[in-house]
Formats: structure tokens, C-alpha cells, sequence
């Protein structure tokens, strides 16, 4: 495919941004689907949504916060209506492992009338990085409300790989394609690799629900954002995910990139220094 502007929604996001990398460095036009971008985009702003699509031969549509989100079904049916309209002819969706919400939305695009690929990840090893576990992680100690549940943490640049790959070849239209990892960890275990990688004493500590909600109450966090965040800690870690897939190797032709290497290049970078 040699498409036109190729849409990046999310694109200051973990996947996006690394999708509009990866776009730009093959010297393809790319149109940052972002509040900073030109023209902007944002989900909670429908308004803004028109002008992204005109004159775009392929999107990758990357939800805000998550599809299982309340509204994600009404919001990713009315874009991929509009992106449809607007002339796109194929849709790259990134969607989450066993999530109602998420399906729904997979089905909205399989519908669309367009050539499509659906991108379902596991839980992204960059969340220990790149906001959500981060500060935790400097203070010394991640308390998150998990059981000792493996979970197959993917790679954001395998999933960057594998939507730039959809975006752009031929051979992945109409394909489902499910990230993970190449093995199972549970949380405390994906603590202890960073820890050995960073040479730092980080622990992991479980917590009852009613006291991680009750601090992220205390925190501020929106009745919304506290009922997707219990939501996935209670269904999606619930062990219904506890298996790896060939979901990378099938779309690129090689291994998927293990949780070990995420964390020996991540410490090299000094992201979770104690000096931070």
C-alpha cells in the first residue's frame, strides 16, 4: 500500500508516538492525531474530529483512556463513521485483551466496509516506565491490588512495529492479531527484573482493593477513571490472560521482545535512577 497522510491518533501517546516515529522515519506524510497536533484532535472533543480524516489514506485509532471506557463504543462507531465518509480506506484499531468494551469496538471496524487490522495487546511493560507505575517505582515500592497472576507484558515498540507493518504493507487486511510477551510474569516478578536491572532495592506489594481505591479517591482521580482502573484489576487480571501468544511473530516474522530486555534497556537510560 503507498497511501496518502497516514492519521496517527494518540500520537503523543506510548503507542502513537512511536507509530509516528516510525511513519516519519520512512518518509511518509504523517498527521499527528494529538490536542497539539495541526489540526488538533481530541476524544473528549467530538468537535475536533472532523478535520483529521479529510485527505488521509490510512488511521490508527488509539483510544483515550482505554475502550473499555465508558462512551469508547459510542466514540469509536462515530469516528470510524466519519473516518469511512472522509474516504480512509483502512483502519488499524489497538484494542485490549478480553475486554467487552473492547470487542464490541473490534466489531465496529471489522463492519466498517474498509480494509482493517486489529491490534489486541496485553498490558504494556512501558506502564513500569512511562507514567502509571513510574513514580512508585522511584519511591521504591509498586502496590497495585493483583494476585500473583502471570500476565504476558508486551513491548510498546512490538506494537509500534506491528500497526506501522499494518499501516503500510500488504499481507495483515482482515487480520486479528493479539500481542504479548514471549512468557508470563506476575507483578512481582516484573518488579523484581527491574530491580536487578536498575541495581536498586524495589519491592512489589499487594493491596486490597478498597484501600487502592480509596487512595486514588484521595488523590483526585474522576469516579470514572476509578471504576476503569477497578475494573481492569479485577476482570482483565482476573487470570483469563494468563497465556502468551504468536501474535508478534505472525505479523513480523520474528520473537517478540522479552520483558528482560525491555528492562535492561530501560534501566540503561536511567528513567528509574533514585536520583529522579
Amino acid at each position: 500500500m503507498n497511501p496518502k497522510t497516514i492519521l496517527v491518533l494518540g500520537s503523543t501517546g506510548k503507542t502513537g508516538r512511536r507509530v509516528a516515529q516510525r511513519l516519519a522515519a520512512l518518509d511518509l506524510p504523517v498527521r499527528h492525531g494529538s490536542r497539539s497536533g495541526s489540526p488538533p484532535f481530541h476524544w473528549d472533543a467530538p468537535e475536533t474530529w472532523a478535520p483529521a480524516p479529510r485527505g488521509v489514506g490510512a488511521a490508527y485509532v488509539s483510544y483515550f483512556p482505554d475502550l473499555a471506557a465508558a462512551g469508547a463504543t459510542d466514540a469509536i462507531q462515530s469516528f470510524t463513521d466519519l473516518a469511512v465518509k472522509s474516504g480512509v480506506r483502512r483502519l488499524v484499531l489497538l484494542s485490549g485483551r478480553s475486554e467487552i468494551e473492547a470487542e464490541q469496538c473490534e466489531e465496529i471496524v471489522r463492519q466498517s466496509g474498509v480494509e482493517w487490522t486489529l491490534v489486541r495487546a496485553s498490558w504494556f511493560a512501558q506502564n513500569f516506565s512511562e507514567t502509571h507505575f513510574l513514580e512508585p517505582i522511584l519511591a521504591g515500592e509498586l502496590a497495585l491490588p493483583v494476585a500473583d497472576i502471570g500476565e504476558p507484558f508486551v513491548d510498546v515498540d512490538d506494537i509500534a512495529d506491528v500497526a506501522v507493518a499494518a499501516l503500510t504493507e500488504e499481507g495483515h487486511v482482515g487480520r486479528l492479531y493479539e500481542l504479548t510477551g514471549p512468557r508470563l510474569l506476575t507483578f512481582a516478578e516484573a518488579v523484581a527484573e527491574i530491580a536487578r536491572a536498575s541495581g536498586r532495592p524495589i519491592r512489589f506489594a499487594r493491596v486490597p482493593m478498597e484501600d487502592y481505591v480509596a487512595a486514588l479517591d484521595a488523590a483526585g482521580l474522576p469516579p470514572d477513571m476509578i471504576d476503569l482502573i477497578r475494573y481492569l484489576f479485577t476482570e482483565v487480571l482476573d487470570g483469563r490472560n494468563a497465556c502468551v501468544t504468536d501474535g508478534v511473530s505472525r505479523a513480523l516474522g520474528r520473537p517478540a521482545r522479552d520483558f528482560g530486555e525491555y528492562a535492561r534497556k530501560t534501566a540503561a537510560t536511567g528513567v528509574w535512577d533514585a536520583a529522579r
